[in-house]
């Protein structure tokens, strides 16, 4: 029993839910890959690294800065500081989940086995930039975006560029919300000698970044769209995906954060979940 208590509190610990965020992107260059539906295999085996990979970075995450969650008021009642879950625990889960993410890597083709380290390298990495470099946004950005070039990679066997495209989005995408999440712990990053785009430059000029790094990903957006010559209801998906990056940009401000969670969990959920829909329909309908 003590074991499933630990699995559960692993699980809230991880937000395992929010896998959300990358997965419609990975599942989107796996059907630009394969001009409509992987083969469930290839499916299968790819949404096993995505899980298994976010839940390897999100526990390491969360053991790398058990002791800076400590003292931040936000962060204090987090598993590992809270006492629910032993460093040794997580530390264990995280390395089961990332040999769980290289067999899995095994299953798909030679190339993704031998580039599954790498990708782990990136997720982990991302953990301990808070520390060296304000730009630690967009190593999360990277972190998530490579999920459409390694699903790609995953029904190829090899890297097409016109995917890095999707990838550049994604990375810009999340850049761009996770520097307004950041907004919250300004002050204590600048306190506590951390580095992120909002303690760096203000609140109000971090917004400025977000908004022309949410620019930047629309503009990928259609580039790519032209690139593998979509129709019109992939257009239409990256109009929506406009309206409610507008939306995000409008419920939050730099004088008031109070619905910064339902900007940056909600909202970026429907993003994903959006943009994956109509592209997908874009291309089902095209091979039918």
């Amino acid at each position: 029993m003590a074991v499933l208590r630990s699995v559960g509190i692993t699980l809230e610990m991880i937000k395992w839910e929010h896998s959300v965020f990358a997965l419609p992107f990975a599942l989107t260059g796996a059907m630009l890959a394969a001009h409509g539906w992987p083969h469930p295999h290839q499916l299968f085996w790819i949404i096993v690294c995505m899980v298994t990979a976010r839940s390897a970075a999100m526990a390491f995450n969360r053991w790398a800065d058990a002791d800076l969650d400590a003292i931040n008021p936000r962060t204090s009642n987090r598993a590992i500081p809270a006492g629910l879950l032993s460093r040794r625990f997580v530390a264990v889960f995280t390395v089961l989940m990332a040999a769980f993410f290289i067999l899995a890597a095994g299953q798909l083709n030679r190339l993704t086995l031998l580039l599954s380290p790498v990708a782990l390298a990136i997720l982990l990495f991302y953990s301990y930039t808070k520390r060296i470099t304000r730009w630690s946004h967009l190593v999360l950005g990277l972190s998530l975006g490579i999920a459409p070039a390694a699903a790609w990679i995953a029904i190829r066997g090899s890297l097409d560029w016109r995917i890095v495209v999707l990838t550049v989005a994604v990375l810009f995408w999340v850049a761009g919300f996770d520097v307004f999440y950041a907004c919250q712990d300004a002050e204590h990053d600048r306190t506590h000698h951390l580095y992120s785009i909002p303690a760096t430059v203000g609140i109000a000029n971090a917004f400025w970044i977000a908004r022309i790094l949410h620019v930047l990903m629309l503009a990928l957006l259609l580039w790519m769209v032209k690139l593998f010559v979509l129709g019109p209801i992939a257009l239409a998906g990256i109009v929506l995906v406009a309206v409610l990056l507008l939306y995000e940009h409008l419920i939050v401000s730099p004088r008031d954060l109070s619905r910064l969670n339902a900007a940056f969990f909600t909202m970026n959920g429907m993003i994903s979940i959006v943009f994956f829909v109509f592209v997908a329909a874009d291309l089902l309908l095209r091979s039918s």
